[in-house]
C-alpha cells in the first residue's frame, strides 16, 4: 500500500511538473509561478521523505524519469528536462554561459621539498576573528600561516559574536572542525582548547600589525615567548601581506582558506541540495547583490531610497563606534563607483549583457534593504529570482536560520557552483568568491564596472541614452575583460603611500595566481 501510494504520488507530481513545463509560452510571469510552484513540489517531496539535510547527488525517483522519457514535450525530454528556458539553445546565448579560456590553469598548492612537518611549539596562538564570514575565513587562514611563522600550537579561533550580526555561532557549527584539524596536522599543530593550566595564565594580547611580512612576526612578535606562553591575537584581518611572502607561506594561505576550511557538514548537505535544486532549472547566475541594511549604512550609499530610508541608515551609521567614517557624500560615493549597484541597476546590467528574461537568477543575500518595494524593477526584468527562502523548506532552514554566518555560508556553496556569478558590489563574500571559482578552474566571474555603468545609467535617466542596442553594446565592450580569465594578482594603485597602498592592492584570497595557480604544462606542478 505505501508503495503504490507513493507511486501516486510521484504520478501526481510529474503530471503537475508536465502541466507547468507545457506553459513556458505563455510569457515571463507564467514562467515565473511555475518556476515557485515547481521548488513548491520540490521542496514538499524532501520534506515528506524526512531527510532534511539531503545530499545533491541522490537517485532521482523512477517515476519522474519515466515520465521524462515517456510524457514530456520532445524539448524537455533532455538531461535538463526540467529547466524552465534558462538558456536558449541558439549559439548566442550559448555564450553568455561560457566560461573565459582557463589557459591550463590548475590548483599548484603542494608544499615544497625542503617544507617539514611544524617545529617543537613554542605557546599557543589564541584568534579573536572579526568581521562576517568571509572576512573571518581570511583572517583564520593568515591566522594559520601566522601560527606556522612562529611556531606555534594554534587554538581553534574563535569566531566574531560582537559585530554588526551579532551572531552567536562557534567554529564547529560553521566550519568541519575535524577536517581542519586533521588536514593542517602536517602544517601547523591545531587544537581544540587550552590546556587547563593555561586558561587563566597571563596572556600577550596584540593587535599584529596590518599588511605584516614575515620580518614583522619573527623579530616583534616571536619573542614574546621569552614571556608569555599564550599569545592573543586580538583581531585577524589583514594581518599578512598580499605579496611578498615565501612560496610556502603562500601555499599553506591557499590550503587553508580554499580545502581546510570546509563548512561543516549539515551546511554543505544543505547548500548542495540548493545547488541541485537552482540547477534543476538550468544555467543559472548567482547574484550576490550586496543591497542589505549593513552595507548601505557603512558606505552612506543612498541613492534611490527614501528620505526616511537615508536617515535610518545615517543613524545606524553614527550609532555603530567601531565604522570611523561618520559623514558620507552618497552622490559623490556612487560617481566613483563606491556603491553597490542598486537591484534596478542590475537588472539593466543583466538585460545590457543579454541576458533573457527566462534566465534563473539565485539571489546570494540577506534581507534586502528596503524588501520587494526595491525588488520591483529587478523581479519584472528576471521573473525566475530564487533565494535559499524559496529554494528550501522553512523546517530544511530552520537550524541555520538564526545565524547569519551559517546563512550566508549557504549562499557561499550556491555561488561558487553558479553557471555565473555576479556580484553588485566588490566586498569581503565577491572577493572570496571569485577567488574560489578562479581556484576551481576559471569559472565564469562578471565583476561590473560600477563607476562606469552608473555613468551610463544616468544617462538613461536623463533621456540622453536609451535602453537597447548602443548601450548594450558599450556594457559588452567595457565587460569583455573582466569575466575572471586568469591573470596575475594587481599590485598597489601608482602613487598611493603606506597603509593606503596596501589597501589598494587586490587581495591574496580574491586571485591567487601566481602562487597558487600553475599552468598544467609546468613540471613543477602537483595537481590536487
Amino acid at each position: 500500500m505505501a508503495l503504490r501510494r507513493k507511486g501516486r504520488s510521484a504520478g501526481r507530481r510529474a503530471a503537475v511538473r508536465w502541466w507547468l513545463l507545457s506553459l513556458l509560452g505563455a510569457g515571463a510571469a507564467v514562467t515565473a509561478a511555475a518556476a515557485l510552484l515547481a521548488v513548491a513540489l520540490h521542496v514538499s517531496a524532501s520534506a515528506s521523505a524526512g531527510s532534511p539535510y539531503r545530499l545533491a547527488k541522490q537517485p532521482r525517483e523512477a517515476e519522474e524519469l519515466r515520465w521524462e522519457q515517456e510524457f514530456a514535450p520532445p524539448q524537455l525530454a533532455s538531461p535538463h528536462s526540467r529547466k524552465l528556458d534558462g538558456a536558449a539553445e541558439d549559439e548566442p546565448e550559448k555564450r553568455l554561459w561560457l566560461p573565459a579560456p582557463s589557459r591550463r590553469f590548475v590548483p599548484c598548492v603542494s608544499p615544497s621539498l625542503e617544507y617539514r612537518r611544524p617545529e617543537a611549539s613554542r605557546g599557543y596562538l589564541l584568534v579573536h576573528t572579526n568581521g562576517g564570514l568571509n572576512q573571518m575565513r581570511a583572517g583564520i587562514s593568515d591566522m594559520v600561516a601566522v601560527a606556522r611563522i612562529l611556531k606555534a600550537t594554534l587554538i581553534i579561533p574563535e569566531l566574531d559574536k560582537k559585530s554588526f550580526w551579532l551572531d552567536k555561532s562557534n567554529f564547529s557549527d560553521v566550519f568541519d572542525e575535524e577536517h581542519f584539524i586533521r588536514y593542517l596536522a602536517n602544517d601547523v599543530k591545531v587544537e581544540k582548547k587550552l590546556p587547563k593550566e593555561l586558561v587563566k595564565a597571563p596572556k600577550s594580547v596584540r593587535y599584529f600589525k596590518s599588511w605584516s611580512g614575515v620580518d614583522y612576526y619573527q623579530n616583534e612578535i616571536s619573542p614574546l615567548w621569552e614571556r608569555r606562553q599564550v599569545i592573543r591575537a586580538a583581531k585577524s584581518d589583514s594581518r599578512l601581506a598580499n605579496n611578498f611572502l615565501p612560496p610556502d607561506i603562500q601555499k599553506l594561505r591557499c590550503r587553508t582558506f580554499f580545502q581546510a576550511l570546509r563548512f561543516a557538514p549539515p551546511i554543505e548537505a544543505l547548500g548542495n541540495l540548493l545547488v541541485e535544486r537552482m540547477k534543476s532549472f538550468g544555467p543559472y547566475i548567482a547574484l550576490h547583490l550586496r543591497y542589505e541594511k549593513d552595507m548601505l549604512a557603512f558606505s552612506g550609499c543612498t541613492y534611490g531610497l527614501s528620505e526616511t530610508e537615508s536617515e535610518e541608515l545615517a543613524m545606524i551609521r553614527g550609532n555603530t563606534t567601531y565604522w570611523k567614517v561618520k559623514d558620507i557624500d552618497p552622490l559623490e560615493q556612487r560617481s566613483h563607483g563606491h556603491c553597490p549597484l542598486t537591484p534596478k541597476e542590475v537588472g539593466m546590467f543583466l538585460s545590457a549583457l543579454g541576458y533573457p528574461s527566462s534566465t534563473p537568477v539565485y539571489i546570494a543575500a540577506g534581507e534586502i534593504y528596503g524588501g520587494e518595494s526595491h525588488m520591483v524593477d529587478l523581479q519584472s526584468r528576471f521573473p525566475i529570482l530564487m533565494n535559499k527562502e524559496k529554494l528550501a523548506s522553512a523546517e530544511e532552514l530552520r537550524p541555520f536560520s538564526q545565524y547569519a554566518s551559517q546563512m550566508a555560508a549557504l549562499d557561499y556553496i550556491v555561488s561558487v557552483e553558479s553557471d555565473v556569478f555576479i556580484p553588485s558590489y566588490s566586498g569581503n563574500m565577491a572577493r572570496a568568491v571569485a577567488g574560489h571559482r578562479r581556484f576551481h578552474g576559471h569559472r565564469k566571474t562578471i565583476s561590473p564596472d560600477r563607476k562606469a555603468l552608473v555613468h551610463l545609467f544616468d544617462k538613461v535617466d536623463s533621456g540622453l541614452l536609451d535602453e537597447g542596442k548602443r548601450l548594450s553594446q558599450k556594457i559588452i565592450e567595457m565587460h569583455q575583460k573582466r569575466q575572471g580569465s586568469p591573470r596575475k594578482r594587481k599590485g598597489p594603485v601608482s602613487g598611493t603611500r603606506g597603509s593606503d597602498r596596501f589597501r589598494s592592492e587586490e587581495a591574496f584570497y580574491e586571485n591567487p595566481l601566481p602562487d597558487c595557480l600553475c599552468q598544467s604544462n609546468d613540471s613543477s606542478i602537483i595537481n590536487i
